[in-house]
């Protein structure tokens, strides 16, 4: 019989706000595991990303970084710039995060923007799906990533301190990353600090370089919390600079790229009460200011084709109850309010592609949890929230082409009353398996960009018009589940279905536009016209992922593992909802023990022939990644010290990989083979 080689349990933090006690791991200083199947039984559907994992991969995007989990695929636009697809869900339904408040960057206007989510130093990345999603609002209907990197400290380190750095280099690009992190404190104060910085040139492809597909990228944190024996009040700034060129034959002649500043303010605190019927107080507060310029040139020849804009606030109160027997049995649970406030605008070269716009949010939700029978808990969330829009909005004739030269525009102000809900059971089961089935309904409401955005979008090249009169999308969902996360044989599989009223979409009508809606039609030119557009549509799907260890090798286990994502989207008439993924199989081996870890993993990604309108089919391809590591634990009786070392290889096969859902997939390629070289020292 095969014996377990003990490490940390993934552990999952963000899903469940029914949870009393602090997690330490949620710090940058503690160890990661090489098991990527949460132990814990959940309501939700969700797969972790350890620190070490972000470090090994080496990503410069949270897409990418996640872009081989089961039911995750990204939109792989430039290497910065990828942001994650969830179950073929992606912009303004799938909410990224740190530390429980949004990234507040424009990541979901545009699949050209980057997420300012870093993966050096976003600590445990959670990517969430199903009920507990309603904790964060309409906006993550299609699931949350959520990264927790300790920028506020919730707990003081051992010794005093904790210190880490982290780094690598890429042979595909020439690229270099590293980050620092330190942990410090004493008392009832602790201190956090970070900082990192990325680069790269031209990564190459099978047979060349993919041109304008460089970056330069850093950051810095600073944060500090006071800790009392119940609880923590901490507040946080971190800042993050980055300039990233955007790949593909029009876009590298005319040197496109970004230069993006973010700035961010963030505090949170928890306050264990444990009495007068309340366990837990807790409050989330961010304000971010953030800006980007898409520019056309070098030097003297610079041209800001557009700046995006957006100032936003975001608070957050949890109040969880003390655990009460009721006749069915104990009920624990919580309740919250969320507030956010939106300012964004896009300026063109020439005219407002987004006058300005304010989206303003209020609203309350709760959670309980009935522990039925000892086997048997159910859970039910409800959220009601009252979303006041206001913006300029834009009439086009029904064809879309001029005459006239120019929409006429209005004043609007739209009031939208989401309201959803989710009810699930979780059933324990002989062998250590649990068994889930969740439903849940979910309304959201338009976002301003897709109201109001009238215009060119110069790096997808793309021509997008708004729709001013759009309405409340819903989705109703039904998710069955069954895991098992401890043990020799470890696995997790899922399959949802969801129908959607009024599924917002970006509709290609087929014609061509330049830089004004008075060129729409006009010879010779360049940008995909698209209309925000709402129609029924059905999702369905599933996942699967398992873990094995065989047996015994060496000092340590080795084992297999194995993996399947599928989604099959279609409008009410038949018609294939266009940019999704295709499915996706592989397996591969794996040996750990103390000291040493292995991997070598083949993901294959079949053809994608479901076309939506003005599609054209995307060939499957084969992605060969392995992975070798060695960590040490150095004596020092003061600070104990871990030094890990290793290499990682992508693509190995140097295939020619295109993703159907990458609006460049027949310009841009995907990196070639790479060879990663990564280290980590932290005590």
């Amino acid at each position: 019989m095969a014996q377990t080689i003990d490490l940390p349990e993934v552990v999952v933090t963000s899903p469940n706000p029914i949870q009393t006690a602090p997690n330490s791991d949620e710090t940058g200083y503690q160890g990661a595991t090489s098991q990527s199947i949460a132990a814990a039984s959940s309501f939700t559907s969700v797969s972790v990303m350890t620190s070490q994992q972000g470090l090994t991969r080496g990503a410069a995007s949270l897409g990418d970084a996640l872009s081989t989990t089961p039911g995750v695929s990204s939109t792989t636009f430039s290497p910065v710039a990828s942001r994650p697809v969830i179950r073929g869900l992606g912009g303004f339904r799938v909410r990224t995060q740190e530390n429980g408040i949004g990234s507040h960057d424009m990541g979901n206007l545009g699949e050209d923007h980057a997420v300012t989510i870093d993966p050096l130093v976003a600590g445990r990345v959670e990517v969430i799906r199903g009920p507990g999603t309603l904790r964060y609002g309409s906006q993550a209907i299609g699931g949350v990533v959520s990264a927790n990197n300790g920028r506020i400290p919730t707990v003081i380190p051992p010794n005093g301190v904790a210190f880490e750095t982290r780094g690598g280099l890429n042979s595909v690009s020439g690229g270099k990353d590293g980050a620092l992190l330190l942990d410090t404190g004493g008392g009832n104060f602790a201190l956090h600090v970070d900082t990192f910085k990325r680069t790269a040139g031209d990564y190459r492809i099978p047979g060349g370089i993919q041109e304008n597909s460089s970056y330069a990228s850093q950051g810095y944190g600073i944060g500090g919390s006071h800790i009392f024996k119940d609880g923590f009040v901490g507040v946080s700034y971190q800042s993050t600079a980055t300039t990233y060129f955007i790949p593909g034959i029009d876009s590298a002649r005319e040197k496109n790229h970004i230069d993006l500043r973010q700035s961010k303010w963030s505090s949170r605190g928890e306050w264990r009460l444990g009495e007068s019927g309340i366990d837990t107080l807790r409050y989330w507060l961010g304000f971010t200011d953030y800006k980007h310029d898409e520019i056309d040139g070098l030097g003297a020849a610079t041209n800001v084709g557009s700046t995006f804009r957006n100032r936003e606030l975001e608070s957050r109160v949890e109040v969880s109850h003390l655990p009460f027997s009721t006749a069915f049995g104990e009920l624990t649970g919580a309740a919250g309010f969320q507030w956010g406030r939106r300012q964004l605008s896009v300026k063109g070269a020439q005219e407002e592609l987004l006058s300005p716009a304010r989206a303003e949010n209020l609203a309350a939700f709760i959670f309980e949890e009935l522990q039925l029978m000892p086997a048997l808990r159910m859970q039910g969330a409800v959220r009601m929230e009252r979303t006041a829009i206001a913006g300029t909005g834009a009439s086009f004739p029904s064809s879309y082409l001029p005459p006239p030269d120019q929409p006429s525009l209005f004043a609007v102000n739209r009031s939208f009353l989401p309201v959803s809900a989710s009810a699930g059971l979780l059933y324990d089961l002989p062998y250590g398996m649990v068994a889930r089935v969740t439903a849940q309904h979910v309304e959201r409401a338009p976002d301003p960009v897709e109201l109001f955005y009238k215009g060119p979008h110069d790096t997808p090249r793309t021509f997008e018009i708004g729709d001013p009169t759009m309405t409340l999308e819903k989705a109703d969902t039904l998710e069955i589940g069954l895991k098992r996360g401890r043990g020799d044989t470890r696995f997790e599989i899922s399959a949802h279905y969801t129908r959607f009223g009024n599924f917002i979409y970006k509709n290609f009508t087929g014609l061509m536009c330049n830089d004004s809606f008075a060129t729409c039609g006009a010879p010779g030119a360049s940008f995909d016209q698209i209309i925000y557009s709402q129609r029924d549509a059905t999702f369905m799907g599933g996942e699967f992922q398992l873990e094995h260890d065989v047996a015994r090798l060496w000092d340590g286990i080795w084992g297999v593992e194995a993996q399947y994502d599928i989604v099959r989207a279609t409008f009410a008439d038949g018609g294939y909802v266009p940019k999704i993924p295709p499915y996706r199989l592989g397996g591969g081996l794996f040996y750990r023990d103390p000291s040493w870890s292995a991997r070598i993993n083949l993901l294959h990604a079949f053809a994608q022939n479901n076309l939506g309108a003005f599609e054209t089919p995307t060939p499957g391809y084969n992605l060969l990644n392995a992975e070798l590591s060695y960590m040490a634990k150095l004596p020092n009786p003061t600070f104990p010290t871990e030094l890990t070392i290793g290499l990682r290889g992508e693509n190995l096969l140097n295939d020619s990989i295109r993703f159907h859902q990458s609006y460049k997939k027949d310009e841009v390629l995907q990196p070639g083979r790479n060879i990663r070289l990564f280290a980590s020292v932290k005590f």
